[in-house]
């Protein structure tokens, strides 16, 4: 039998912002605005020769108990102006954004990243997010609009008309002439009109097809309606799926998903987000993941977090004593707003968290820190690189996108002491070989969901 290929692993850089992971009362955390900041973090990424930097979006400021969340007081800045100047300081480096396709119109959207495509030389990426959130839709004109069952039926044909737009330009209109730069052969380049149930929309769209043709198409959901749309529209999914054996089945569930819309296995990369915590030796790296943890795990931040399962104000309970003797309110209004609901049943998750306080004498700031804990690979370094290769080629995953806990130097020591590891093991590039992310990723050339689309027809 032959034996298979080692995969590559893919590698992404997440600027977190402040954030439940995010560490930011260290004295060598940083600005989370500051364009040094972002520039840190690209150009560190770029050095050890990572896949594409990601950055977040907040469309509004969250709120709990009816005041702004102690973590989202440094505010949010535009993904698309970031993302725009992180392309101007780096040169190979993919740059990501998550941006909201509930309050958003196709057109803009995909002329804002066609144009991001041309200004990268051939970068960038759109992580699409949905939202029925009423709360984040009052900052729009037409705020709390679209419900819940709809939102992907929604984002669904925005990322096929997104397409179309792209697509309205073709590879043979647009001509390179060294005397004349580009002109257009077409008579009439750009023409578009799609008719659909979420958007009626026709005329010329004024962004010549872009280096990738379409920017690399990122989605996360892990219910049945998200990996499908995943499965039908997105080159790569991020998974929240960390452990080895629940990663697998989510990896082996969505590739067999892709059969169905004419796409191979390949033509869909897996990614989860992880963190790491690196250390001289073993109990080293334990040790300074454990102080990490509580460090991420404030007293403060631990009744912030019970309260948003209990959905009750328990500003008054101490962090260090016990789990409070009522049960959650889950029939009562969200105490907090702008984020999207983590417990679908708070009961039963409440009694289990109860069970495990119980069983092992732990406080609330305990428990949260158990319950809720993230920190991925840890280890030495060379503990890393192996865990890491070893649960990308035991398909767990295709790569991981890395959460550092510090902003922005957190990533410095996995690129400095991991990343020569992973390339000795010959599953990471040493030097970059292709100019676009597409390349990069390994998929297939943009015109692949034209072909997609017409067989679909």
């Amino acid at each position: 039998m032959t034996e298979r290929p080692k995969k590559q692993v893919i590698l992404a850089a997440y600027f977190p912002g402040v954030n439940n992971t995010t560490v930011w009362t260290d004295p060598r955390s940083k600005s989370q605005i500051e364009f040094d900041s972002f520039v840190h973090l690209a150009q560190t990424a770029e050095r050890g020769k990572l896949d594409f930097f990601f950055l977040a979006e907040g469309l509004r400021l969250r709120e709990q108990r009816g005041q702004i969340h102690d973590l989202d007081v440094v505010g949010r800045p535009d993904t698309l102006t970031v993302l725009a100047a992180i392309a101007s300081v780096t040169t190979h480096l993919g740059v990501a954004g998550t941006l909201n396709a509930t309050f958003r119109e196709p057109y803009e959207l995909a002329r804002q990243l066609a144009t991001l495509d041309h200004l990268s030389d051939g970068r960038a990426a759109w992580n699409v997010v949905t939202s029925s959130d009423a709360f984040t839709g009052e900052n729009f004109r037409r705020g709390g609009y679209l419900a819940h069952a709809d939102r992907y039926r929604r984002a669904a044909e925005f990322v096929a008309t997104a397409r179309e737009l792209w697509d309205a330009w073709s590879d043979d209109e647009v001509i390179a002439d060294p005397e004349r730069g580009q002109f257009v052969r077409s008579d009439s380049p750009g023409w578009f009109e799609h008719r659909g149930s979420q958007f009626d929309i026709a005329g010329n769209f004024n962004v010549p097809r872009s280096p990738q043709g379409h920017p690399v198409v990122l989605q996360a959901g892990d219910s049945n309606d998200g990996r499908e749309f995943a499965a039908s529209s997105a080159d790569i999914i991020f998974s929240r799926h960390s452990e080895l054996s629940a990663a697998q089945a989510f990896y082996t569930d969505v590739k067999n998903r892709l059969a169905k819309y004419g796409r191979s296995r390949d033509e869909l990369k897996v990614l989860p987000g992880v963190s790491f915590v690196l250390g001289v030796t073993a109990a080293d790296a334990t040790e300074r993941a454990h102080v990490i943890r509580r460090q991420q795990v404030s007293p403060q931040t631990a009744i912030l977090l019970l309260e948003q399962l209990w959905n009750r104000d328990l500003s008054g309970y101490d962090a260090d004593g016990p789990l409070p003797d009522i049960d959650p309110d889950p029939s009562a209004a969200s105490i907090i707003n702008g984020r999207a609901p983590m417990f679908p049943d708070p009961l039963k998750t409440a009694a289990e968290w109860r069970a495990v306080a119980e069983a092992k004498g732990l406080s609330i700031r305990e428990l949260i820190i158990e319950r809720t804990g993230r920190q991925t690979f840890i280890g030495t370094p060379a503990h890393v690189a192996q865990a890491i290769d070893d649960f990308v080629q035991t398909d767990g995953s295709d790569g991981f996108v890395l959460a550092p806990h510090l902003t922005p130097t957190g990533l410095d020591e996995f690129v400095d002491q991991v990343v020569p590891l992973l390339q000795e093991r010959g599953v990471l590039r040493t030097e970059y070989t292709t100019s676009t992310l597409r390349g990069h990723l390994g998929l297939p050339p943009a015109t692949r969901w034209r072909e997609l689309s017409r067989a679909s027809a």
